[in-house]
């Protein structure tokens, strides 16, 4: 039996699974992976919940399954959260340092990083995250921890990801209905990449893909801090679709069919593979060139990587990813897909795996589990901060759930 103080669960809604993984902070803080329990997702599309008691049904069954294999019982959770409704941008505080040495102390950075959080969102949304990047000090950048420099102009970059309220409260609400509490809410792309980077990768810039059932999650570090974010509300699921309208048969069969053929290349056997789909009694309904499916699959993944790159051209951030593109999500399972975002992205691509946590190897190994794991180690950082520094999560957002802080922002970035 685990000691229940050191306990931390994360939580990940998906439009495919709802997973919960469990882990043990150890004496030096990190995060031990010691159980998991996933069901399949009845109730959520696009990331959304729209169907509240098939929801609560199925992640009562994961928790259930957690909590055995752990041994422990799951009080409070981070909650990942996703869906179109999510967005993220840069923006930059400035402050105007008046004491008379012109010496910057702890208040001018608080100061500086609240005038950097002041920003005009619709009247619905509100701020998940609010991550400091670096400081410039007089116009000069790049600095880590401006406290004790001497100038007369202090100014901060952060990267704001916020989302909309109502629609994050139906999870928060959903998840607090079956006796859990909300330790805080998590954007799941950043999730995924605290799972998967390590500190050198995000200092050499690295592109998190996160492929889901609904939604398709992408983080942009370089320099060692966040520098973009966003979802699309197109991923797997698409894809079944896709094959079910272009070979015209049931979504059952097409996902099927997406899952022992499936390939996001196609290959030359596939061209000359013909594949026989039958009905419950084996008789043979019609047949289905294999390249053909391959290619109905190639188009719409192609299309995802695509309008990832075209965002990142967009934002200048493409030649700062020198350490490479890294995927996960249960979707990245299908066969061709990192020589597909190879093609696209014209860079290293790998799948990526939790390889920064110990604990149970099935868990850490399997891309579709990235969310949650990395849910744990956010919920790890948060424990360790609160540990050196009490004070200073006290904000809340109108339904109780913590808020990002800034001040949490750095060991984030660097952890």
């Amino acid at each position: 039996m685990f000691d229940d103080a050191n306990i931390i669960a994360g939580l990940e809604i998906g439009t495919a699974k709802i997973c919960v993984v469990v882990g043990e902070q150890t004496a030096d803080g990190a995060p031990n992976i010691i159980g998991i329990g996933q069901a399949r997702s009845r109730g959520v599309r696009k990331g959304e919940i729209i169907n509240h008691e098939q929801v609560e049904e199925d992640l009562r069954a994961a928790l259930a399954e957690a909590e055995a294999m752990a041994d422990v019982e799951i009080r409070s959770v981070y909650l990942g959260v996703s869906g179109s409704h999510i967005g993220g941008f840069n923006n930059r505080g400035m402050h105007t340092i008046v004491s008379a040495d012109r010496e910057i102390t702890e208040d001018d950075v608080q100061d500086v990083t609240k005038n950097a959080k002041a920003i005009r969102l619709p009247a619905e949304n509100t701020i998940i995250h609010a991550v400091r990047q670096h400081f410039f000090v007089d116009g000069h950048g790049d600095v880590q921890s401006p406290v004790g420099m001497v100038g007369s102009k202090l100014e901060v970059e952060m990267h704001i990801v916020h989302g909309h309220q109502n629609r994050l409260q139906n999870a928060i609400r959903l998840v607090r209905g079956t006796q859990l509490e909300v330790d805080e809410i998590v954007f799941n792309g950043i999730a995924s990449a605290l799972a998967l980077l390590s500190n050198e990768q995000k200092e050499l810039g690295a592109l998190v893909i996160d492929l889901g059932g609904g939604t398709t999650e992408f983080v942009v570090y370089s320099g060692g801090a966040i520098r973009h974010a966003g979802v699309l509300a197109v991923a797997g699921d698409h894809v079944s679709n896709d094959l079910a309208f272009g070979l015209k048969v049931p979504l059952s069969r097409a996902e099927k069919l997406k899952l022992e053929h499936g390939s996001a290349l196609v290959t030359e056997a596939a061209k000359k593979q013909t594949i026989n789909t039958t009905n419950d009694l084996g008789l043979v309904l019609n047949s289905i060139n294999a390249g053909q499916l391959q290619r109905i699959m190639s188009l719409r993944l192609e299309e995802i990587f695509q309008l990832i790159a075209d965002d990142l051209e967009r934002v200048g951030l493409t030649d700062y990813l020198r350490a490479g593109v890294f995927l996960c999500g249960g979707s990245a399972r299908v066969p061709g897909l990192v020589p597909l975002a190879e093609n696209i992205f014209q860079m290293r691509v790998m799948l990526g795996q939790a390889g920064t946590i110990s604990g149970l190897t099935a868990a850490l190994d399997q891309p579709e589990f990235a969310t949650a794991i990395g849910l744990v180690k956010y919920g790890s950082l948060k424990k360790r901060q609160r540990r050196a520094r009490p004070t200073m999560f006290k904000e809340t957002i109108s339904s109780g759930t913590e808020i990002f802080k800034d001040v949490f922002g750095k060991l984030l970035n660097r952890s």
